[in-house]
């Protein structure tokens, strides 16, 4: 594939609040003109569902993508009619759609999460003239996969991340030296590494990524709706999924929105089911406070409580719940729900998981496994549904067993430093 004659996709943006639809500058993550905080939509040109066979990897789903061009070493969510863990659950149409390392299933991703999908999206939506320097912040599995995807293709970023997730960062090789990871000390969480994020990005020599406003990261991340129709036909009746941001589950309601426009594939009936790990509860709690405002939960509280989970990727103190087209929203229009799961349910289904289907999943995905168990000792989805469960992360023993290295942190700064000193700071080390 030659990828100089890539053709960028041609979309424009959409003010979920207000309707607005309005042209993409250079790194739009919200519209100037809106009064109230919103999510932004891409409107693509393309309005049918076309994958792209003469592209390779997730780019297979570039009509979907407001991406520049295309990077190396891409892999796309695999969908597979399960049997083992349906048997097991009693469901005759449980499809699970897997974003890790499984090569016998076709999964490809090196670092094991379905993060990769963002971060090759985002990249590529990055404009190849760009001289600023991109800032990722993160609990750990994103972290890992925009190093990875940024050091293969020469994008140069600087991560945020706490230092209590380094073990995250592991890799089969080096990493290339564009690469720079920026820690917050131990004990501190996500939401830490966000704010030393931003006050880093107060110098214009760096931008934001953007999180969930950002539209590249969550179509990205929809991709996994979108293989899960290639393979099964049609758009599921339940979708779920753990987090603890909740962009993931966006992605894919708006996915299911593009694909019932579409036509093609039946009605947006699809019923949004998210999961955390507790005792980090930040959205069930606002869930069944029946609240689009998050439920309070003091930094010390959040900190504890993200110590103490083992999916320590869903604990996210500041998630797109309340905004117009966040969480919420999607929550509210799906009818969906919110489950939670212990550590030790989490452990129970990584065994169970294992057995069942031939492969070890990422604790967060495992979360995800329970809840759907839940909700079919529940009577919540029938045994003849057409499910979706949405596995995050998994493969890691397989893609470790020749060995890896960590990244250590180039610099540990606090996040109470003033932002001209960790400007300063960071700048020492480009």
């Amino acid at each position: 594939m030659n990828l100089l004659k890539f053709k960028p996709t041609e979309y424009r943006l959409l003010d979920v609040r207000s309707g607005r639809i309005f042209d993409d500058g250079v790194w739009t993550l919200s519209d100037p003109e809106s009064v109230e905080p919103s999510l932004v939509r891409a409107v693509y040109s393309e309005q049918q569902f076309t994958p792209r066979s003469d592209l390779g990897g997730l780019y297979r789903y570039a009509c979907w993508m407001p991406v520049k061009r295309t990077l190396r070493g891409s892999s796309a969510p695999v969908t597979y009619k399960s049997k083992g863990l349906a048997k097991h659950l009693g469901l005759n149409n449980l499809y699970i759609t897997f974003s890790g390392w499984a090569p016998r299933l076709g999964a490809k991703m090196k670092t094991c999460s379905f993060k990769e999908t963002e971060a090759y999206s985002v990249c590529a939506r990055i404009d190849r003239k760009e001289k600023r320097t991109l800032i990722v912040q993160s609990a750990g599995n994103t972290a890992r996969a925009f190093a990875q995807v940024c050091s293969d293709n020469g994008i140069p970023v600087v991560i945020c991340i706490p230092e209590d997730n380094q073990h995250d960062l592991w890799f089969r090789r080096r990493l290339n030296r564009c690469v720079k990871v920026v820690a917050v000390p131990h004990g501190c969480d996500y939401y830490d590494a966000i704010t030393l994020g931003e006050k880093l990005a107060s110098c214009p020599d760096f931008f934001l990524e953007g999180g969930a406003k950002n539209i590249a990261r969550r179509d990205g991340m929809g991709t996994t709706l979108l293989s899960f129709v290639e393979k099964a036909g049609r758009i599921p009746d339940a979708y779920f999924q753990a987090v603890g941001s909740g962009t993931g589950a966006i992605a894919a309601w708006e996915n299911a929105e593009r694909l019932a426009a579409d036509g093609r594939f039946g009605e947006n009936n699809m019923r949004v089911f998210v999961s955390q790990n507790s005792p980090f509860t930040l959205i069930y709690d606002s869930w069944k406070a029946c609240s689009r405002a998050l439920a309070e939960l003091s930094p010390e509280v959040g900190r504890r409580n993200s110590e103490i989970i083992l999916a320590k990727v869903l604990s996210n103190r500041k998630p797109p719940y309340g905004i117009a087209g966040g969480l919420y929203d999607v929550l509210v229009k799906s009818r969906g729900d919110v489950y939670l799961a212990t550590n030790d349910e989490i452990v129970y289904w990584l065994l169970q998981f294992r057995n069942l289907e031939g492969y070890d999943l990422l604790p967060a995905a495992c979360v995800a496994v329970a809840s759907l168990a839940k909700a079919v000792r529940d009577g919540v989805v029938g045994k003849d549904d057409c499910i979706m469960l949405n596995c995050t992360g998994g493969g890691i023993l397989g893609a470790m067993e020749h060995g890896y290295v960590i990244k250590e942190p180039d610099l540990v700064l606090s996040p109470e430093l003033p932002a001209e000193e960790i400007v300063a700071r960071v700048k020492e080390i480009l």
